[in-house]
């Protein structure tokens, strides 16, 4: 029989995660496109298929200094023996006429020099006499050597990046290399971050009995930032509908989604649930998730700015974001795939799970020489900060679990921090 979960009462059904998360991104859409230059679409996600308007590269061009050549004028060269040739000018990076090779000559070209007619090879300058008017050539490179061809890269018309695909610095170098200039990308979305309890208090003194440091908001303000979105951490809202629904009107009119943290059970402070799960503007939901509790997602406001409500206790919010506030964010941004990768992992100790609960265990992950992953659970359980902090991902325990041995493989989710 499946344990109760912590935050239910005897009877309540318990959600499971998948589908409670599968039902709140069914209610969410990208955000509407926008067109942006180049320099200001790092990081956002392309809402259409990006084609090259040209070839990359653009033109037939030397990559090496050095000495543009018909393949049969130095063929019989050698250290001993070097072919003499021609220098009938010089093509550098800038140089736009159009010039051609005749048998027994040569053009001096630079990196980057667009390439003469009729050029089999590029002699590297350090292969000959470096001679101006003559050139003495005693080595012989390999037919097409230090030249690209027109195309070579990316034909005309070749798609460069899927919708869904965020966009890097390298794929910003591949866009303007091929003439593109401008791209649709979705905004990031604007993530409003609130932590209520009137037992909180900014972080810069210890916590004490009646005063709790406000973890939550910090820390899931940097989550959501670290998720792709344009975060704002409002700050404290103390346990007062009125006061609740004053800031939450005025973030409304500001934000794209808003994420609340604490009151979401069923205690007599618990003025979130209380305030919106009334109306039936937030679906509330004790969620097979551990470690967590009662999780809330709806809409507010005329606009139907989707809200989040996550619980208090920071280990459990910060979970709680990872699977479920996350993916919403990053299909608001229009992000593929809205998960993080997930691997499968050899695991190092036997662990155990609470029964009918999907379990996420801060763990240290790493990569096999030979291929595959190793994971091993960290210590002092999930709900501890300095776990988390040093976790490179989340070992993933489904409902029925309860026992995991030693060799056994398990599903991890792997942290990715660069941003």
């Amino acid at each position: 029989m499946a344990e109760l979960h912590p935050d239910a009462q005897r009877g309540d059904e318990v959600v499971p995660l998948v589908r409670f998360l599968s039902d709140a991104l069914a209610r969410v859409r990208p955000l509407p496109s926008i067109d942006v230059h180049l320099t200001q679409a790092h990081g956002h996600a392309l809402a259409a298929d990006v084609t090259a308007p040209g070839a990359v590269p653009a033109f037939d061009h030397s990559t090496v200094d050095g000495y543009a050549v018909r393949f049969d004028d130095i063929v019989a060269a050698t250290p001993r023996r070097p072919v003499q040739l021609k220098v009938l000018g010089d093509v550098s990076a800038s140089s736009w006429r159009p010039v051609r090779i005749l048998p027994g000559t040569c053009f001096s070209v630079a990196a980057g020099a667009p390439l003469p007619t009729g050029t089999e090879a590029v002699v590297p300058t350090s292969w000959t006499d470096q001679g101006m008017a003559t050139v003495e050539i005693g080595e012989v490179p390999k037919r097409g050597y230090g030249l690209r061809r027109a195309g070579d890269e990316v034909s005309a018309g070749q798609v460069l990046g899927r919708a869904g695909q965020q966009v890097t610095p390298h794929l910003i170098a591949l866009f303007a290399a091929s003439g593109v200039s401008d791209v649709h990308v979705r905004p990031e979305p604007r993530v409003v971050i609130i932590a209520t309890g009137d037992e909180l208090m900014d972080a810069g003194r210890m916590s004490q009995p009646g005063q709790i440091v406000d973890v939550d908001s910090p820390a899931l303000t940097a989550a959501a930032a670290e998720a792709g979105a344009h975060a704002f951490r409002i700050g404290i809202c103390d346990d007062e509908p009125e006061a609740l629904r004053s800031v939450l009107d005025d973030q409304t009119l500001r934000s794209d989604l808003v994420i609340t943290t604490g009151g979401t059970g069923l205690g007599p402070g618990d003025m979130v649930r209380r305030t919106f799960g009334r109306d039936g503007a937030v679906d509330f939901a004790t969620v097979s998730i551990f470690p967590s509790s009662t999780l809330g997602f709806g809409t507010i406001g005329p606009e139907e700015i989707p809200i989040i409500c996550l619980p208090g206790e920071p280990g459990a919010a910060l979970i709680a974001f990872e699977a479920f506030a996350r993916p919403i964010i990053r299909r608001l941004a229009g992000v593929e795939p809205v998960f993080r990768q997930q691997v499968k992992a050899h695991l190092l100790e036997t662990v155990s799970s609470p029964a009918g609960l999907r379990e996420f265990r801060p763990a240290d992950v790493q990569e096999r020489r030979g291929g595959g992953y190793t994971v091993a659970p960290l210590s002092g359980g999930p709900y501890t900060l300095s776990g988390l902090a040093v976790a490179s991902g989340l070992m993933v325990l489904g409902e029925k679990v309860t026992n995991a041995p030693a060799g056994s493989t398990v599903d991890v989710l792997l942290f990715d921090r660069r941003r």
